[in-house]
């Protein structure tokens, strides 16, 4: 395949969307510092809009809390790269859409932005599913280039998601 992403990135999208093929389940993605980039990388494999809905990049801070609900109380006292905007943006995404599952990245890609407390690299990365508990992880890839970081991050939001649905049991096929 012809494609921006390397084949062992595409190998694991192709996974992740024949598991929630298999499944029956949609997916949307809520994206900051990748800015569209999860879903880019599902939208190369022909057939994704069986299992994706939509994806949002929610760049800015408005962004966040026009398309995905995020409380701006929360950006003021975590920040935008935080654990608490990262479940946000995954919960928001995942109430908003008529989806099953959301995830969600936020971080610091550099060169640029990034203090002792909040290094360029650090990402954060949720998952939300209906009916049970949305999972986030924080990532410190350090200070990689821009696009490395980023694809790293592509690369962990696909494996969250695939681990998410090991957690989460199958339900039964939609009809």
């Amino acid at each position: 395949m012809n494609t921006c992403f390397s084949d062992h990135l595409v190998g694991d999208a192709v996974a992740l969307l024949s598991e929630l093929r298999l499944r029956s389940l949609m997916l949307t993605t809520a994206e900051s510092c990748t800015g569209g980039l999860v879903c880019g990388l599902l939208t190369e494999i022909p057939g994704s809009s069986a299992v994706l809905e939509r994806g949002i990049v929610a760049y800015s801070n408005a962004a966040k809390t026009e398309l995905l609900g995020v409380d701006t109380s929360v950006i003021a006292r975590c920040g935008a790269v935080s654990e608490a905007v990262a479940r946000a943006m995954a919960d928001g995404a995942l109430a908003r859409a008529p989806v099953d599952i959301a995830v969600s990245v936020t971080g610091i890609a550099g060169p640029e932005g990034g203090n002792l407390e909040k290094p360029v690299g650090l990402v954060y990365i949720s998952v939300a599913h209906r009916g049970s508990a949305t999972l986030c992880q924080e990532y410190r890839f350090g200070n990689l280039q821009r696009h490395a970081i980023r694809l790293a991050s592509v690369r962990e939001a696909v494996a969250m998601v695939r681990k998410k649905l090991v957690e989460c049991p199958p339900t039964e096929p939609k009809a």
